[in-house]
């Protein structure tokens, strides 16, 4: 093949690239997100500078069903996001991720840098509880659950649109062929066309299990604040650069 048919390629393997051109469109994507308060030192140890943590030390754990995504398929992630700021403005970190389908893994690492990492997170409706596990290597690392649909947020689904648009950053580290960092860079980026289909919050718990590979419980549990439950269709568009540590 020549230049130009490779350039027109979305992504490797070139015989059959992992996932297509973005932007990528999620629909019915589902949130359980149980916010609690964390080690300050842990929280400050898991924040990369110049990103400053929010004053709390607040975490937040999340759950996400994504049963209709373009390009990735029907899958399930579970992680930690850290609210932060950068030169004043709020931002949410991502620390870890863990999912069970490999497009959105290579899209997600290749394009964004998203922590991902291959594991096996579920969520689902258990009688009267939203529950959520995470299983990494055959080990359960994280549980955490939350009553179904106790305060229902339908009146005020401006709150659930805030903060699904607040930017949001990864860590992105790509070696080059040497083995020394060829990129290394904080991206932003900011979803879009966001419909809210429901919004709840109430009382969660949450279980943090030490694992090596899936280091969950190196952000502890102090206090639990409470559970978000929410259901929406949004866009996620490519991103851009927030800081080069290599300039």
């Amino acid at each position: 093949m020549n230049r130009d048919e490779i350039l027109k390629k979305p992504s490797m393997p070139i015989a059959g690239p992992s996932y297509p051109k973005g932007p990528y469109r999620f629909v019915n994507r589902e949130y359980m997100i149980i916010v609690y308060e964390s080690d300050p030192e842990a929280v400050r140890h898991a924040v990369p500078e110049p990103l400053e943590p929010e004053e709390g030390s607040l975490v937040f754990y999340e759950w996400i069903k994504m049963p209709d995504s373009s390009g990735f398929g029907d899958y399930t992630e579970s992680g930690i996001v850290i609210p932060c700021r950068y030169q004043g403005e709020p931002i949410n970190f991502t620390a870890q991720m863990y999912l069970d389908d490999d497009p959105p893994i290579a899209a997600g690492r290749e394009i964004w840098g998203f922590p991902k990492k291959w594991a096996h997170p579920k969520m689902e409706v258990v009688e009267d509880t939203l529950t959520g596990t995470l299983d990494y290597a055959g080990q359960r690392v994280a549980t955490g659950t939350m009553a179904y649909k106790h305060e229902s947020l339908a009146r005020t689904p401006e709150k659930t649109i805030q903060a699904l648009g607040k930017t949001q950053c990864n860590l992105k580290l790509i070696p080059g062929p040497d083995g020394e960092p060829a990129i290394c860079q904080l991206i932003a980026y900011n979803l879009t066309e966001v419909t809210v289909k429901g919004s709840w919050t109430g009382d969660a718990r949450l279980h943090l299990i030490p694992h090596v590979n899936a280091p969950v419980a190196d952000l502890p549990v102090r206090r639990v604040v409470g559970g978000r439950h929410f259901v929406a269709d949004l866009t996620l568009p490519y991103g851009r650069v927030l800081y080069d540590y290599l300039a």
